[in-house]
């Protein structure tokens, strides 16, 4: 019988990251590597991506980076290809990459709806359908986490954010992972998700900065989420201690969904 230490042990495992070179992502391929995954990270920006590969360095933790826009199909499945050939093999894929655009419903533009869509809900299907073919389902192994969001739990509090499109993509992760791991337990493979409530990122960089104290005092624990908060939801998810966990939404929210 395993230790709880080495339940919760990703030695040996490795990892990819979507939307891992700053924020929530950049947290969570961090927790990975602290307990010794070997990751591959993505993002659009080759720069952030350098930046977020020295910060893990300096922290002892093997990453490498790709450059890639998930949003655009035909960059999914080669994306796919070359981590999986840099990795060896793929343990577990977190697909955190996503997109939002505030507008009220009436006048949202397609074409945003579209960009949100793409990258919320379609480039995950195809990058966890690529990654899952080429590694986790020949190997009868695999851990995967979508982060999703408490938007994707409940509209928005009148008065605060108009994010139908990114509300709705959030939903359909949420049942995209139960669906996913209804039909794939069969291969050894668990599908959960994080829901983030409020975190300072570059995507709630202009909410919070209007209503971040009274979205802070809004929750039950009285503040916003930090830069430890998802690391040990994502690594139960991703190891062995959750290897009986599965088609699960984890909200780490201060408790807000709670009210």
């Amino acid at each position: 019988m395993r230790t709880t230490r080495e339940l919760f042990s990703l030695q040996g495992k490795t990892a990819i990251v979507t939307g891992g070179s700053r924020g929530l992502g950049l947290q969570m391929a961090q927790a990975l590597g602290e307990q010794g995954a070997r990751l591959v990270i993505s993002a659009r920006k080759q720069d952030e991506l350098d930046e977020a590969v020295a910060h893990l360095a300096q922290r002892g933790i093997e990453a490498q980076a790709i450059a890639v826009d998930l949003g655009q199909e035909a960059q999914v499945r080669p994306f796919a290809e070359q981590a999986v050939a840099r990795l060896g093999q793929v343990d577990i894929l977190v697909n955190n990459a996503g997109a939002s655009w505030g507008s009220p419903a009436e006048d949202h533009p397609l074409d945003a709806w579209d960009k949100v869509m793409n990258l919320n809900v379609r480039s995950m299907f195809l990058l966890t359908q690529a990654v899952g073919k080429l590694s986790m389902i020949p190997r009868r192994y695999g851990r995967i986490v979508n982060i999703s969001s408490i938007a994707g739990l409940a509209g928005n509090a009148p008065g605060t954010m108009q994010t139908l499109a990114y509300n709705t993509s959030k939903g359909a992760v949420v049942n995209f992972t139960r669906a996913l791991a209804a039909e794939w337990g069969r291969y050894g493979i668990t599908v959960n998700s994080i829901a983030p409530g409020f975190f300072p990122s570059k995507m709630t960089k202009g909410v919070l900065s209007t209503m971040g104290e009274e979205l802070a005092d809004a929750a039950p624990l009285g503040r916003l989420g930090d830069d430890e908060d998802l690391k040990g939801a994502v690594v139960l998810f991703a190891s062995d201690a959750g290897k009986h966990i599965t088609g699960q939404i984890l909200a780490v929210d201060g408790g807000v969904s709670a009210i």
